[in-house]
This record gives C-alpha cells, structure tokens and sequence, in this order.
C-alpha cells in the first residue's frame, strides 16, 4: 500500500518514541486508562503523531469510559484508512491515517452509545497530538 508520506522503518524509528513506534508503526495498542488524552475535554484538532494530518474534532469526542479517546466520526473520510483485522480471532476495522498508515485503532458500531453515527472510534492517545483550539 502507498502513502503520501513513506519512510523506511529507520526513519520511524528516528522520529518516533519506542512507544509511538510500537503503536503507529507495528499497530500495537496503549494500556487502557493511561493515554494522554483519554478523559481530556480541551476543544481543538487531533492529529496524526507521526505526520501531523488532522484527523479528528473535539467536537467528535465523546466519554465512553473504555480506556482510550473515543470519537464518533473523522473529520471527513477521506483522512483515515479502514483495514479489516482479523488478528484476535473475531472480525474488527483498524483504522490507519490515510496519509502515513499509522495505526490509530479501531472503530466498532452498534455498541449504544448513541452518538450521531452509531460508531465508536477507539483511538490510541499515543497517535495523536491535540492542537488546542485558538
């Protein structure tokens, strides 16, 4: 698969933590109740840690008390990649950033939160940056 933006695994390596790298790069997955932004409620843009394209709204977050950041919805589409994932035995839908292919995490439906998509976007706080907003 092609990105906008590819590096060698030594380039990643270079800019990114061991832990983003392990996360971002080998789709690894942050301890639940730990990431940097699990419960923050500051509004602003999170973006992709490893290539900075923005990639969810605060305006999206919501508390699902499940251990990692939740949204609801991308900004638009167009900025994360589904890959279906089959790793654990059951059927999931990792989700990439579409420019890099950093691994994000996961999104599942139907679980009832009732948000406007029925979906829950459970994200690694590990592949974000929060730029607040101004």
């Amino acid at each position: 698969m092609s990105y906008e933006i590819e590096k060698t695994d030594a380039e990643w390596r270079e800019q990114l933590s061991p832990a983003e790298y392990h996360v971002l790069r080998e789709a690894g997955t942050e301890r639940p109740f730990v990431g940097e932004y699990t419960d923050t409620k500051t509004v602003g843009v999170y973006s992709c840690r490893a290539c900075g394209s923005e990639l969810f709204s605060s305006e999206t977050k919501f508390d699902s008390h499940c251990g990692w950041p939740s949204y609801y919805s991308p900004l638009a589409e167009d900025r994360v990649q589904y890959i279906e994932d089959t790793t654990l035995g059951t059927r999931r839908v990792e989700v990439r950033c579409a420019r890099c292919g950093g691994h994000l995490g996961h999104v599942f439906e139907g679980e009832g939160y009732g948000t406007p998509t029925d979906q829950r976007y459970c994200i690694n706080s590990i592949s974000l940056t929060l730029r607040p907003a101004e």
